[in-house]
């Protein structure tokens, strides 16, 4: 008897073998590796705000502030003219090609060789807005510091990294070169007049950034010179995705420079504060959403009832925590208000619990139309939707801004968020495609 108890199998350490087992292939999960670089990336993106916001704010106070965020608005716009879209429509076209070394090369020298053609279409726009633009015609190396900013957001390698769901290649660099861009901006960056140095620094770190990881990037895949058809045959792939992010920027970047062409500064100031904390409500969510945009890519092709699945928990979990953190930036808006931007700042309040409900809306339509809509194919739809949103976003700020300034911006923007989320879950329905009951397999 006592043998064999002795030689029986242990049912709870035979339990415990098989947690430890599945424990560890969810840790070695691609998804799981995706989400932890992405969300080592986005540490740096929470960092550098987190810790300028304030300093500047204090710094530069509300006027210069405002000049910051008009001219930074400005940049983020152009920066679609940079960017393209390839954030979406060439990491799709890298995760499903993941496999095949020269496809890969194909596709790197053409979105590479296309940046390079729309980096140069930015210095032309930034040379056309000067004379148009008193702020800018004031302050012209406030624009060129924008424009700067624009290029080097524009060729960050994300794209890649992401698609290949090996994001750690590039997160080491990605949060050095950040905070090395932090460090310059509390040492050189002392008082009003600073806005453009404080821009330009900023904008350094992202450029660094992705000159290391572009590097790695063809080493990988191996060198290949960009061609005019390679180059073509990348805008022709991002058209869909750049229409969405230049409609997109209608109703979300570019709103800073939207009400400062209609508002002083000094509410400009208020505005993108408050704006800054709004949109980074949901900065601690946003990984998931880029983590999973590769996988579901992938498995749109090959079991659409198993990306529905990915897709729909997704979906649970950005819900939950949007509705919580915008909760707590409702409620404890004051507080925050003062701890991030200072004393000077309490006109922002009342903003920031207007925008706290971006981070529900921002959450569904993300989980929606990038985790689902996209990786399905459905570019027209989305489009559309996001189209009919920048356009209704300029219309309610024409306007909304000159007659309450920043809470009129503030109010435009919510309402343009919550159309998005309800347009995609309509078109999606519409489609039987609503990834909260699809169930059919592929």
């Amino acid at each position: 008897m006592d043998n064999e108890q002795a030689v029986a199998p242990d049912p709870v350490g035979g339990l415990g073998w098989i947690r430890q087992f599945r424990v560890k292939k969810l840790w070695v999960h691609p998804i799981t590796q995706n989400l932890l670089g992405i969300y080592a990336v986005q540490a740096a993106n929470i960092a550098v705000p987190l810790l300028t916001v304030p300093y500047l704010t204090r710094v530069l106070q509300p006027t210069g502030w405002g000049l910051f965020g008009f001219a930074q608005s400005f940049g983020l716009s152009l920066g679609v003219v940079a960017e393209y879209g390839f954030w979406l429509s060439a990491n799709r076209e890298v995760a499903r090609h993941r496999d095949d070394r020269d496809k890969l090369s194909t596709i790197v020298a053409g979105v590479m060789g296309a940046k390079a053609l729309l980096a140069v279409g930015a210095i032309v726009i930034g040379l056309l807005v000067e004379p148009v633009i008193p702020l800018f015609r004031q302050h012209p190396r406030l624009l060129w510091a924008a424009v700067f900013w624009s290029i080097s957001q524009g060729y960050n390698m994300l794209w890649y990294y992401q698609g290949t769901e090996r994001i750690w290649r590039m997160a080491s660099f990605d949060v050095f070169f950040k905070a090395s861009a932090l460090a310059a901006i509390f040492l050189f960056v002392k008082g009003p007049g600073d806005e453009a140095k404080a821009l330009a620094l900023g904008a350094l770190g992202w450029f660094l950034s992705a000159v290391v990881t572009a590097i790695i990037a063809y080493r990988e895949v191996g060198f290949r010179r960009p061609t005019l058809a390679l180059c073509w045959n990348a805008l022709r792939m991002g058209w869909s995705m750049f229409l969405f992010r230049t409609a997109f920027i209608l109703y979300s970047s570019g709103n800073g420079f939207i009400l400062g062409l209609f508002a002083a500064p000094a509410q400009v100031g208020y505005y993108t504060g408050a704006e800054k904390i709004g949109k980074g409500l949901l900065t601690p969510l946003s990984p998931l959403s880029q983590a999973v945009f590769p996988r579901v890519s992938y498995l749109a092709v090959h079991s659409r009832n198993r990306a529905a699945r990915v897709a729909r928990f997704s979906l649970i979990v950005m819900c939950l925590g949007g509705f919580l953190l915008g909760g707590v930036a409702f409620f404890f808006a004051p507080l925050i208000i003062r701890i991030v931007l200072g004393p000077h700042f309490q006109p922002s309040v009342p903003v920031l619990r207007i925008l706290a409900g971006l981070a529900p809306a921002m959450a569904i339509s993300l989980a929606l139309g990038i985790q689902w809509m996209l990786p399905l194919g459905l570019d027209d739809a989305f489009n559309r939707i996001i189209l009919c949103a920048g356009i209704l976003n300029i219309v309610l700020a024409v306007f909304l801004a000159p007659l309450y300034g920043q809470m009129g911006m503030a109010c435009s923007v919510l309402t343009c968020e919550i159309f998005v989320a309800i347009g995609m879950y309509i078109a999606l329905r519409r489609r039987g495609l609503d990834p909260l009951t699809y169930s059919q397999g592929s």
